[in-house]
This record gives structure tokens, sequence and C-alpha cells, in this order.
């Protein structure tokens, strides 16, 4: 009985308050054009619209080291900060170009917003953080929409596993949810990421308007561009090594299912 509920219903997971797959594309319009957007399983424990809301043009996604989107950039500089968990549902509810609203928490003195929900103006699809997934489910980058068009940038190669190049103009400075910096925008709509203490060492060259070379291991699909950077600099002659903390085999193809480092640890030995 659930599972045929929720089927008739486009298919929504306990975790997503709004479905925003291909069933909310085929829901029944509002007057006036726009396709409803039923709540679907668990809904947030706090109303969102008691939260501040913003409305302003998407102008990108912004992506993590591994490809999956973490938040927009509003055509008037504002970040939108989103939890990874969300990230496929994004893909399928917005698109560079659509205006949206936003509820959720502003930074005092960054335009920085930490979203609860997004809806699109034109459409009505919203996505609500209604919490993070379950154990064991996990995270990927989200497959394209089918009506999305387009290609790697050159210099970046979509899934390169080895050491790639970008020069470019610094547009802003990328943040954490905390306010914290981690990495920049290009002019060119590539994401630099970095880890945040690397993102303060470098802070100089991570203001808009610095040129800046970098390299590193880049992803680039339909959605974004984004680059781990592992060396940057002012030119190629003055490249200086980012530190990164210890973890995980970093030479693993991006998107690669976790090693070993994840796996549980084995029985005590004798």
């Amino acid at each position: 009985m659930m599972s045929q509920w929720r089927a008739a219903l486009c298919g929504g997971s306990a975790i997503f308050a709004i479905n925003l797959g291909a069933g909310a594309q085929n829901a029944p319009p509002f007057p006036g054009g726009r396709a409803s957007a039923p709540t679907i399983g668990q809904a947030p424990l706090y109303d969102p619209q008691q939260l501040p809301a913003q409305r302003g043009q998407v102008l990108q996604f912004t992506l993590t080291p591994r490809g999956v989107i973490d938040g927009l950039i509003l055509t008037d500089g504002t970040e939108v900060k989103t939890p990874p968990h969300l990230s496929a549902e994004i893909a399928y509810c917005v698109k560079p170009g659509d205006t949206v609203t936003i509820h959720g928490l502003r930074a005092a003195a960054l335009p920085l917003v930490q979203a609860v929900s997004i809806t699109d103006d034109r459409t009505g699809r919203m996505v609500i953080d209604s919490g993070p997934p379950g154990p064991g489910s996990g995270l990927s980058a989200p497959p394209p929409p089918a009506s999305w068009t387009g290609g790697p940038s050159a210099g970046l190669n979509a899934l390169f596993p080895g050491i790639t190049e970008v020069k470019g103009r610094v547009r802003m400075s990328l943040h954490g949810p905390q306010g914290d910096v981690n990495g920049a925008l290009l002019v060119d709509g590539t994401v630099l990421r970095l880890p945040p203490p690397q993102a303060y060492r470098f802070a100089t060259l991570l203001q808009p308007g610095e040129t800046v070379v970098a390299e590193g291991a880049g992803i680039a699909t339909p959605i974004g561009r984004v680059l781990e950077v592992q060396q940057i600099g002012a030119s190629r002659q003055e490249l200086s090594l980012v530190e990164t903390p210890p973890g995980p085999d970093r030479s693993r193809r991006p998107f690669a299912p976790p090693g070993p480092e994840f796996a549980p640890p084995g029985p005590p030995r004798p």
C-alpha cells in the first residue's frame, strides 16, 4: 500500500519533502502554467516559509570536488549553500537562468544563505531539506536532465583522473556553510576547491579580479566544472603546493567507490 501511494505521487522518498523527478514534470499544472508540487513522504519539522526569503536568478551550481551539487550562485553574487544529499533533486528542480525563491538563514557579513527550501518560480517545483539520508544511501553526482546539452570545457575532461590545469580570473570567493573560504569561482564558471586552511593561506589569490593558475584533479559535466586544487599560483612559474589533510587515496578516479579505508574494522587480532 505504501509503495503504491508513493508511486502515485511521483515516487518521492521519505527524506525529501518534494519530488523533482519525471513524475513531478507530468503533474497537473496550477492555473497560469505552474506545475503542481505535492508534498511527498516526511515533511520537515519546521515550516521553511517562516524563514527569511530571497528571490533571484540562478547563475550556476557550485560543486564539491566529487561533482556533487552543494549550492547555487545567483546573478547578484549571492552564494546559496545546500546539503549534498539534495544534489540530484536540485539538478532536476532548477537550472541556470531560472528565477528561484529561497527560504533560509542569511549570513550577517557575507552574501551567503544557508537554504532550507528552494522553489522554482516558473514551475512551482520545490526542494526542501528534511534531513540527511539514512545510513548506506551514499552520495553521487546527479545525472544531468535530459533537456540539458553541452559537453566538457576545453582544459577539463569529464571524469579526468589525472592532473589538469586551468587559468582564469576569479569572479568570487566560495565558502562553506559556516562562512569559511573553501575555494573560488572563476569567470568562465570553473569552481576551484581547496581545504579551508589552505584557502585561507592563499586568500589573496582567491579575491575577485585576481588571475590564478591552478593544477589538480578536474571534473567537467553538463552541470558544471570543478577542480580539486593541488597547486596554485599567480602564474605557472609561481605555483605552490596545496597541502591536503590526511585521508583517502586521492589518486582514484572521481566517483570511484570507497576503498578499503572506508571499510568497517575487522575483528581484533589474537
